[in-house]
């Protein structure tokens, strides 16, 4: 074993190193040694907890890890160094070997972090957080890559039942040993941080604690001037850091799903030091969500373990999905430049499938709802939907770069896409369509019309005797048949069909 180590290890020096890494909190994996601090529901022998569903729920983790397949992975819920030692002989009976490993030793805690390499691991401590139970220590571990050290932090930040500052506490004391490394150092902040990775934006009032501060975006420096940091951000200062999440289409921005809550509460967080052609680099567009059907039920939630009744039924994964990105000594290649069309039109995303990233200069976002938006260039131009339109603000002006977008059931939507430019307030009433409502003409896809007043009646909307579908986004605010509406705003969507889209309550008046 020692020789295909040594041998393992010269292939990496002589040609470049790629390496897979992932972070995956596999729900509560405990063991059948009573220790006094385990959840009741995983005390020895109650509840269905015994050895046969203990050996499922460490088989279903192990057909997970094997099929991620990283050369490392973070984890987090696992109770003990016994439980860890399990799961690696797990592994091993699965076909997956991590021959090293590390663990926290949180005195009193449930649950701890962990760490799995295929590589040898040079040194492993723990950061104190704070003596408290609600803190767990973070993760610290140290891998030699060519010569080159690489740092990992594996984090498990306190659960959103409680409020900011305690994961604000987390960031802070992470962030005072990233200050300590030497100027340069590579290294990777990964795990469940129970934080959005744009918490700072939607945090709920309930948590609010630190005046809109958060732990992941003020801390760790994931925002600048107000905004996420992209890419090109990355250099701006040194304790900047760019989220991976940024890498996937919005609608794709999560790994765990509470009651139809979608949340990315799991993140790779990376420094500039991995994008600078030094040591070891990301590599581009590389993150992913793994998401195999096998971790889903048929109704599309998260096919978490299962505990019904208050027993365990011996089936299931995890309430999370694990979330991978890959490194490589490699220096950082960004998307080439020649594959961006600049100065491109909307009526561009009509007529051609993308083949490559296009710009989209001095869009107006015309229409703002919830997390999607509508936006314009020019009066004469025409209109698109964008779909998941996070950092996008009604009102404002943008030049985005668009990197993906679709037909959705005949509608036109862009699905993936990255600010490059905010310029502010401007005038949109110009923007609005005022011509002849007419289904049969395409071109009035996505244009908002304004002060429209008609009468409902049976999902259609009569104007002057003549009936437009129309559709409400939420059956709670559908008016009774026969009542007399006024719409403030409407979008012309498109759902196999031409129809109007009332997107919120406010859009509309009953006027009798």
């Amino acid at each position: 074993m020692r020789s295909l180590s040594l041998i393992f290890l010269l292939t990496l020096s002589l040609f470049s190193t790629e390496l897979k890494i992932a972070s995956y909190n596999v729900e509560n994996l405990f063991d059948m040694v009573n220790n006094g601090t385990e959840y009741d529901e995983y005390k020895p022998k109650k509840h269905n907890w015994t050895r046969t569903t203990l050996n499922k729920k460490l088989l279903n983790i192990s057909e997970v890890i094997c099929d991620v397949n990283a050369d490392m992975i973070g984890l987090q819920e696992i109770e003990n160094e016994n439980t860890l030692k399990r799961l690696q002989s797990s592994l091993r009976s699965a076909g997956c070997f991590y021959k090293y490993s590390a663990i926290t030793h949180k005195k009193h805690s449930a649950i701890q972090v962990a760490f799995l390499s295929k590589l040898p691991i040079i040194n492993a401590k723990e950061i104190e957080v704070n003596k408290k139970l609600k803190y767990r220590n973070i993760l610290e571990v140290k891998v030699m890559i060519e010569h080159r050290p690489l740092y990992l932090f594996v984090n498990h930040w306190t659960s959103k039942r409680s409020a900011e500052s305690k994961r604000m506490l987390s960031a802070k004391v992470l962030k005072k040993r990233l200050k300590s490394l030497p100027k340069g150092r590579d290294y990777i902040l990964l795990g469940d941080f129970n934080s959005d990775y744009n918490e700072y934006k939607h945090m709920e009032v309930k948590h609010n604690d630190t005046q809109g501060k958060t732990g992941i975006n003020n801390i760790l420096e994931t925002v600048v001037a107000h905004r996420l940091v992209h890419k090109k951000d990355i250099n701006l200062k040194r304790n900047l850091h760019y989220n991976l999440w940024l890498e996937l289409p919005n609608f794709q921005r999560w790994s765990h799903n509470y009651y139809g809550k979608k949340q990315a509460l799991d993140s790779i967080i990376l420094p500039s030091s991995m994008f600078d052609g030094k040591g070891i680099d990301y590599v581009n567009n590389s993150f992913k969500v793994f998401k195999p059907s096998y971790l889903f039920h048929k109704k599309g939630y998260i096919n978490r373990w299962q505990f019904k009744r208050k027993r365990h039924v011996g089936k299931g994964y995890s309430d999370h999905l694990p979330i991978v990105a890959t490194f490589s000594t490699k220096a950082f290649l960004s998307s080439s430049s020649s594959m961006l069309r600049k100065d491109v039109k909307i009526e561009k995303l009509y007529k051609n499938k993308l083949d490559a990233s296009v710009l989209l200069k001095n869009i107006k976002v015309i229409f703002k709802s919830s997390y999607h938006a509508i936006v314009k260039q020019s009066k004469n131009g025409r209109a698109i939907f964008v779909y998941g339109a996070d950092g996008l603000e009604q009102g404002k002006a943008y030049d985005i770069l668009v990197k993906e977008s679709k037909v959705y059931h005949g509608l036109h939507e862009i699905v993936n896409f990255s600010i490059v430019n905010s310029y502010g307030k401007r005038a949109i009433d110009k923007l609005f369509y005022k011509g002849n409502l007419d289904f049969s003409n395409r071109k009035l896809e996505n244009e908002v019309f304004r002060n429209i007043n008609g009468v409902y009646r049976n999902n259609s909307f009569y104007i002057e005797g003549k009936a437009y579908k129309i559709y409400f986004k939420k059956k709670s605010f559908r008016p009774k048949n026969g009542s007399k509406l006024k719409l403030h705003r409407v979008q012309i969507g498109y759902y196999d069909a031409m129809q109007l889209v009332v997107w919120d309550a406010k859009d509309f008046t009953i006027v009798e």
